[in-house]
């Protein structure tokens, strides 16, 4: 698997190469591959902690098992460029051990080039999932 760092810096690469609308498209296409959580998160979906700094209802909840760490997110479709951001942390994050989580950069929304695309108010919400994601992995250590 190529470092969180190397995805990172090739995906911002990525949208930093784009212009402002082809950056709305590939957050999109980022949208449609946002997987949909499992079942037993689906009853229950209690289970997920709500992103409160996202204006759309985004939930989330962190598994990790044997260092290996899972993220589930729940965004409505409606929500295509939040779900366009919960798809981008999912593909850094997913499948990365704890401690390549926890030490994440808190400046993954930053470094998409995407602040001339969308508002400052939805970067926060990547940002707090980012945060949530973060601690959540903290927590299960």
């Amino acid at each position: 698997m190529t470092s969180l760092n190397d995805q990172l810096e090739t995906l911002a690469q990525d949208f930093a190469a784009l212009s402002v609308p082809q950056r709305l498209d590939l957050l999109l296409e980022f949208a449609d591959a946002l997987p949909e959580v499992p079942q037993h998160l689906t009853e229950h979906p209690d289970l997920l902690e709500r992103v409160v700094e996202c204006q759309s209802p985004v939930f989330l909840l962190v598994e990790v098992q044997d260092d290996v760490v899972t993220i589930h997110f729940t965004v409505p479709r409606e929500a295509p460029t939040t779900r366009g951001f919960a798809s981008i942390l999912h593909s850094l994050l997913n499948g990365r051990t704890v401690d390549e989580v926890a030490t994440a950069s808190d400046l993954i929304p930053d470094s998409l080039s995407l602040s001339a695309a969308v508002s400052p108010l939805r970067l926060r919400g990547m940002r707090g999932m980012l945060a949530r994601i973060k601690r959540q992995v903290e927590q299960k250590r």
